[in-house]
C-alpha cells in the first residue's frame, strides 16, 4: 500500500482541501495517508488518516524542517505533497534517504502580500523577491506541481515547463454543500458578504453598493447577513465605523463556522457577493467561496477577477463586476428584483453548474491518477 505523506506549515490538519477532498480520497483508493501540520497540536487518527500535527508555527525555519524531517523519516512516504516551500525543502532532505516523489501544491500566491505588510516600501521589494527567489528554489528541488488554479501557474510553470502538473480547483464536494434556492419576496431582499472582514477584501465596497441602492429604494427592506469576522485591530475599527454610517440598520452578522456548515450559514441569503479590490494578488486568485455560492443555488456578484475569467463563465448565474462601480451593482441587484424570473433562473443555473462541472467528483479522478502517475516506479 503506497504511503502518501501531506506536509503544511500554514494549513490546520483538517484543512478542507488536504483532509477533506485530497486525503479522504486517497483513503478510499487504498493509499496509506498521513498528515502532519504546524499551526496547532493534535496526534491521533480521524477517518483512515493518520495525523501529527505540532503547534511551532512560529518557529524557526531549522525547526520546522527538523520537525517535518522526523516525521518523514518515520512514516517513510512515497510520495510527499508538501503545501510551502518549507515543506519542500525538507521532503527533498529526506528524499537523499529514500527514493521519493515530492508534489508541491500550489494554492496561496507567494510570496503573499500579508507577508510584506510590516515592511516598509524598500524592503517589500527586498523581502519580495527574496521569498520570490525562496518559491524558484521549491519549484527546483520538487519534482510535480499542482496548481490550485490557473493564474497560480506563474512563475514554476514557466521556469520548470517540463516537470509533470496538473490543475486541481478548490470545487468542494457536494455533501459539504446544501442547496438553498431561494424566491424573492416582493419589496423586500437579503444580500450576503462573507469571509475576512476586511477593506482588501471589500467590505466597504459593499456596504457602498447597498447604500446605492437604499437610496434609489428607500421603500425596500434590506437585509444585510455577514458570515465572518474582522482578523486585526485595524480591521475592527474600519468596520465599525461602516457600520455606523451605515443607513441600514437590518444587519445580522454571523460567527466563521466550519466549511462542512459554511452554505447552511447564508442559507437565508438572496445574492451573494464579494467585491475584493483590484490588486495583483486578488487578480490572481480564484476565490474558493464562489463554489460553494453557487453550489448553495445563489446568484453571485464577484469582482471581475483575472483568476475568474480565465477559469469559469459566469454570465449564467451572475455578474462580474468593478467592485468601486456601486451604481452598477445596484443596477444588477434591481435587475434581479425587477424580474424574479431571471433571478430564478439564475438560482437555478447556479446549482447546476455546480452539480455537472463545479464539484469534487468533476476532478477527483484526476487527481488520484495524478498522484499514483508520481509514485516512484519501484512502487506499485
Amino acid at each position: 500500500m503506497p504511503k502518501i505523506l501531506f506536509l503544511t506549515t500554514a494549513h490546520n490538519f483538517d484543512d478542507d482541501r488536504i483532509f477533506f477532498h485530497q486525503a479522504k480520497e486517497l483513503v478510499i483508493n487504498n493509499f496509506d495517508v498521513k498528515i502532519c501540520s504546524l499551526t496547532s497540536y493534535f496526534k491521533g487518527e480521524i477517518d483512515g488518516i493518520e495525523i501529527e500535527s505540532f503547534d511551532i508555527l512560529n518557529e524557526s525555519v531549522q525547526t520546522k524542517i527538523q520537525k517535518f524531517t522526523e516525521v518523514c523519516n518515520s512514516f517513510q512516504p512515497d510520495c510527499i505533497i508538501c503545501s510551502e516551500p518549507i515543506a519542500v525543502i525538507a521532503a527533498k532532505k529526506f528524499s537523499k534517504t529514500k527514493k521519493v516523489s515530492i508534489v508541491y501544491d500550489i494554492t496561496e500566491w507567494y510570496p503573499a502580500m500579508s507577508m510584506l505588510q510590516n515592511y516598509n516600501f524598500l524592503m517589500k521589494w527586498v523581502h519580495g523577491f527574496k521569498f520570490f527567489l525562496i518559491q524558484l528554489y521549491a519549484g527546483f528541488l520538487s519534482t510535480y506541481f499542482i496548481f490550485g488554479e490557473e493564474t497560480k501557474k506563474f512563475p514554476l510553470a514557466y521556469f520548470f515547463p517540463f516537470k509533470k502538473k496538473i490543475i486541481l480547483p478548490y470545487y468542494p464536494h457536494e455533501r459539504f454543500v446544501s442547496e438553498n434556492i431561494k424566491e424573492l419576496k416582493p419589496n423586500e431582499i437579503t444580500l450576503c458578504y462573507t469571509g475576512a472582514i476586511s477593506e482588501d477584501k471589500g467590505i466597504g465596497n459593499f456596504f457602498n453598493a447597498v447604500e446605492e441602492l437604499h437610496k434609489r429604494n428607500p421603500q425596500l427592506n434590506i437585509k444585510i447577513l455577514i458570515v465572518g469576522s474582522t482578523r486585526k485591530i485595524e480591521d475592527e475599527i474600519y468596520f465599525s465605523d461602516i457600520l455606523a454610517q451605515s443607513s441600514v440598520k437590518n444587519i445580522e452578522i454571523r460567527k466563521p463556522t466550519s466549511f462542512e456548515e459554511f452554505t447552511k450559514a447564508f442559507a437565508d441569503a438572496d445574492i451573494c457577493f464579494d467585491l475584493r479590490n483590484f490588486n495583483f494578488e486578488n487578480h490572481h486568485s480564484l476565490p474558493i467561496k464562489l463554489f460553494y455560492y453557487i453550489g448553495a443555488g445563489k446568484p453571485i456578484i464577484y469582482s471581475d477577477l483575472k483568476g475568474i475569467r480565465k477559469h469559469i463563465d459566469v454570465s449564467d448565474f451572475g455578474y462580474l463586476v468593478n467592485p468601486n462601480y456601486s451604481k452598477k451593482i445596484a443596477d444588477y441587484i434591481e435587475a434581479y428584483l425587477n424580474e424574479p424570473k431571471l433571478y430564478h433562473l439564475h438560482a437555478a443555473n447556479a446549482r447546476k453548474e455546480f452539480m455537472q462541472n463545479y464539484n469534487w467528483n468533476v476532478i477527483k479522478n484526476s487527481f488520484v491518477n495524478f498522484i499514483k502517475n508520481s509514485l516512484p516506479k519501484n512502487n506499485p
